[in-house]
């Protein structure tokens, strides 16, 4: 049964939740006359001098007013400006819930990867429809000629590797592998990243198949580096299995951080459940915000 919404959070600069370990910074416009810099993104995701997290969620953006879809940016760790993030989009979803901006348990959230829908399940446990996973290079993006990237070589310092590509309005490089480490993703996801086949980098996901409902996957992150779950990972990696014939839908996709239930249909839309957990509420010092060039809207 779904939960209410939260009356009881205290004013924040920052509000801190993690979805399966890949924890984000949610900066709500509303507190802030601007979007952060690259260089305040990454002095707040410093976990030694900032607040520590994997990137920053700034939103709710009314573009139009307030009937129009929430948009939402989402900021990597090394300040770049991610299009999609399936743990981010449950956080934001689980952050509009429990601040009351939107009052229906299923509302749509704009990216700059498109539109997606978002329902809150209960107050732990969101779902978000991800939208179609795409294969074709022109749409991931992946170079050359156009295709379906599929069952292709790509080589990683030492190793060559098989790999599928796959866009959910961002990159996907799925890497099949027998058994899937922290230490390979480690080694071999920032080189296939950059690669040059990749336009935009790629996010890198080491998969292997347990059965036909579960895969496991290593995640290596565009922008982020080594992540113990993410969520639009988890449906790229469950649609390239689902695509392949070695899985059937639902798939549980297995983590370091945890499982995520990613639902697929024919034509290959992803909708993925999976838990949210309020962390903190942060309150910056007023040093930093001006060192940041960071400017409150309200200064209570």
């Amino acid at each position: 049964m779904r939960g209410q919404p939260l009356t009881d959070i205290p004013l924040a600069d920052l509000t801190k939740y993690h979805a399966l370990g890949n924890d984000y910074l949610v900066m709500d416009p509303a507190h802030f006359k601007a979007p952060p810099s690259l260089d305040a993104v990454r002095a707040l995701c410093d976990r030694h001098r900032g607040a520590g997290s994997d990137g920053i969620l700034f939103g709710p953006d009314f573009r139009d007013g307030s009937q129009a879809p929430p948009w939402l940016r989402i900021f990597n760790p090394d300040g770049s400006e991610a299009e999609k993030s399936g743990n981010g989009l449950r956080i934001f979803a689980r952050y509009l819930w429990d601040t009351g901006k939107v009052s229906r348990a299923v509302f749509p959230v704009m990216t700059l990867g498109g539109q997606v829908a978002a329902e809150i399940i209960n107050q732990n446990t969101v779902a978000v429809d991800m939208g179609r996973v795409h294969f074709t290079s022109g749409e991931i993006p992946v170079a050359g000629p156009a295709r379906v990237v599929a069952g292709e070589s790509i080589t990683a310092g030492d190793r060559e590797f098989v790999f599928h590509g796959a866009g959910v309005g961002n990159p996907h490089c799925v890497v099949e592998v027998d058994s899937p480490t922290r230490e390979m993703a480690c080694r071999y996801g920032p080189l296939i990243e950059t690669n040059p086949v990749f336009p935009n980098r790629t996010n890198v996901q080491f998969m292997t198949v347990i059965d036909n409902h579960s895969i496991r996957i290593e995640i290596w992150e565009r922008g982020a580096g080594y992540t113990e779950a993410s969520g639009s990972s988890s449906c790229a990696a469950a649609a390239v299995a689902f695509r392949l014939g070695k899985v059937a839908s639902p798939v549980t996709v297995h983590m370091a951080g945890g499982r995520l239930l990613v639902e697929l249909d024919e034509d290959f839309h992803a909708r993925q459940t999976g838990p949210v957990q309020r962390v903190a509420s942060i309150r910056l010092d007023d040093g930093l915000v001006e060192a940041l060039g960071l400017e409150r809207a309200n200064n209570p």
